[in-house]
């Protein structure tokens, strides 16, 4: 009856499952529709959010001048007017001036166009295949025979394909426009884009003026009674979007006066031009560059008599473009904005389907402040998931899953790129983590026994990739656990007499991935010269402890990931200890947890140390070899009393 109820909620789960992906699927629908038919309400809403943005530092900076909030924010709103209407007059007047040399250029790419067609046809083969294509065009147009005269007197019916229609002529009368409709059908195509841009300064001025007001508000809404987690969600997204911004901008500043520059230098007209589109466009991800190029590529074939100006503006893009990319970027931003290369590639598409251009310009500032709020609120976190540059699993997940697909290879890939900011010792940690993992999966009857092999193999072979590995300096490692072992590697003459053999004897538990745990400690305490001894559980059972040979053995060390196994442990250590007396002992748990932690607590008083860590285990090996032996200073201590007692009594 117990059975049957327990597995009552199992039944009942898959629907809910079903039922929470269709509501969840239709609400990103119904969101993904708004967007879409509210764009002429949201695109100067976003405009006017990504401003805000980047004129808040200068509004600070006003006010730190003692000019009064309002004055501050009007003054800011006039300059970034200013600034992008003269940005708009010197687009125009050079596109004018371009306007005015159309005809020569058209008449030099004609040329060039003309010479290619020669060239192709003097070479052989291109030659043969465009003449070829010609006699094939001219077959396929000719008009078809003409048929013989019919006799006298008979009737002839035309076909409905040989029925001969006279052409109507077309004539095309041209009206003289008036100059108000001149002036509106150049105005007509500026109103939308106009209407928008006001719209948006006119959202800046009110965010600017409101902001404490709005940031309360948001707060009210997204944080459910934590004032703590909503106040850091702002800063952080404030800081990330306005470092974006402003770093961007420089970049894109320095990028657009060197094609500048560099197209002066060339010879091509109106180079300035072409430099401030490249700065622009620099702002849309991945194909900015590429577009911004495209006209000077043109140009540069309508303007040079040659092909060298086409060559070397190619050579200026497509050179310049991975230099400031790969090289100065990361310099610049010092630490990534937090966002992964194929969210932004997912959320250019999607923004350009819903707002044309202005939402490929907006794309990558909207996408932050999507990921900024996932990562902050809970209800939203499936947004830092999808769009943050984070790892959705932690080490130990990826390496698990790494060991579960059998990829040793992958599996040691991973680890090199984890490696490069920390130690072995700490990845073996990471390691022992999915080893717990595994553990939990064989307990609840997800994984079979047959898969233990499997992973002690895999552990093997990772081993066998990482031999080589020589551990960073301690200066470029990121902060990890304080319970690092210090960093010391021992030889035959630096360990005390005693520990020169195989001092270490590692007990493998009962478990059946103890022994793939017990590889990786043994690896750790051998590369720093600490000789090892294995053995299983059985061998020091309660039949055969007697034959274990305690020769040069001066330390002991369980390997449990099994927490269910305190009793075994408890007795097993108690016969160790019996066997080898003078050792030193501790008890590794690789699994345990808060929960069964109390379970263990006698087994920590009474019988050893317990550890869960390799960086523990490691750290107490080192410190008993490092002290003088307890247990022989006590003798000493003995010995010296009792022949003061025997001089007393004498």
């Amino acid at each position: 009856m117990a059975e049957t109820s327990a597995r009552i909620p199992e039944k009942g789960a898959a629907p809910d499952a079903h039922l929470r992906f269709a509501a969840s699927t239709v609400i990103a629908a119904i969101v993904a529709a708004t967007i879409y038919l509210a764009r002429p309400v949201l695109i100067p809403l976003a405009l006017a959010i990504v401003l805000a943005f980047a004129l808040a530092p200068i509004v600070a900076v006003l006010r730190r001048l003692h000019i009064g909030h309002t004055v501050s924010v009007l003054l800011t709103a006039l300059f970034a007017v200013a600034v992008i209407g003269a940005l708009i007059i010197f687009i125009g007047s050079q596109l004018a001036h371009l306007a005015a040399d159309l005809p020569r250029y058209q008449h030099t790419i004609s040329q060039k166009i003309h010479a290619v067609e020669q060239s192709a046809k003097s070479n052989g083969a291109i030659g043969h295949a465009s003449a070829l294509l010609e006699n094939m065009n001219s077959e396929i147009s000719a008009s078809p025979p003409q048929a013989a005269p019919a006799a006298k007197g008979a009737v002839h019916v035309l076909a409905p394909r040989e029925r001969v229609f006279s052409p109507i002529p077309v004539v095309v009368e041209s009206q003289n426009a008036t100059p108000i409709q001149i002036i509106g059908n150049i105005v007509k195509p500026l109103l939308e884009p106009l209407a928008t841009a006001g719209i948006a300064i006119i959202f800046v001025v009110f965010i600017l003026l409101q902001k404490e007001d709005l940031r309360d508000r948001f707060i009210w809404m997204v944080c459910g009674g934590d004032l703590q987690r909503a106040k850091t969600a702002l800063d952080d997204g404030a800081e990330r979007l306005s470092r974006y911004l402003l770093t961007q901008t420089v970049l894109n500043t320095l990028f657009g006066t060197i094609i500048g520059t560099g197209l002066w230098l060339i010879g091509l007209p109106q180079p300035w031009l072409w430099g401030l589109v490249a700065g622009i466009l620099r702002f849309v991800p991945y194909v900015g560059v590429p577009l911004a190029a495209l006209t000077p590529l043109v140009l540069s074939l309508a303007v040079g008599s040659g092909w060298s100006m086409m060559f070397w503006t190619i050579a200026l893009y497509f050179i310049l473009e991975p230099v400031m990319g790969q090289l100065i970027e990361p310099f610049a931003y010092g630490r990534s904005v937090g966002l992964s290369p194929v969210a932004v590639v997912v959320a250019a598409t999607f923004w350009t389907w819903a707002w044309g251009p202005v939402g490929l310009l907006l794309s990558t500032p909207l996408t932050l402040c999507f990921a900024v709020l996932g990562r902050h609120v809970e209800r939203l976190r499936f947004l830092d998931v999808l769009l943050g540059n984070r790892p959705p699993l932690a080490h130990e997940e990826s390496v698990y899953l790494r060991i579960l697909s059998g990829d040793p290879d992958e599996a040691a890939r991973l680890a090199e790129s984890y490696l490069k900011d920390h130690t072995l010792c700490d990845y073996y940690d990471v390691a022992l983590k999915a080893l717990v993992l595994a553990q939990g999966d064989l307990e609840r009857g997800a994984l079979d026994d047959g898969h233990s092999a499997e992973f002690r193999l895999m552990i093997e072979a990772l081993i066998q990739n990482l031999a080589d590995h020589e551990d960073v300096d301690p200066g470029r490692r990121a902060v990890t656990a304080a319970n690092r072992p210090p960093e010391k590697t021992y030889t035959n003459d630096t360990l005390p007499p005693g520990w020169r053999e195989r001092p270490v004897l590692c007990v493998i538990g009962r478990g059946p991935l103890d022994e793939a745990a017990t590889l990786l400690l043994v690896h750790l305490l051998e590369r720093r010269g600490i000789g090892t001894r294995i053995i299983g559980a059985e061998e020091a059972s309660a039949a055969r402890i007697a034959d274990l040979d305690p020769a040069g053995i001066r330390f002991i060390c369980l390997s449990y990931l099994e927490t269910r196994s305190g009793a075994h442990a408890h007795y097993l250590m108690r016969r160790l200890r019996r066997r080898i007396p003078e050792a030193g002992a501790i008890a590794g748990f690789w699994g345990l947890s808060d929960d069964n932690s109390r379970f263990l607590d006698a087994f920590g008083t009474t019988e050893a140390e317990v550890v869960t860590t390799f960086g523990e285990a490691v750290t107490s090996i080192m410190t008993a070899i490092d002290s003088p032996p307890a247990r022989l200073t006590d003798v000493q201590g003995d010995t010296a009393r009792a022949s003061h007692l025997s001089e007393a009594a004498a």
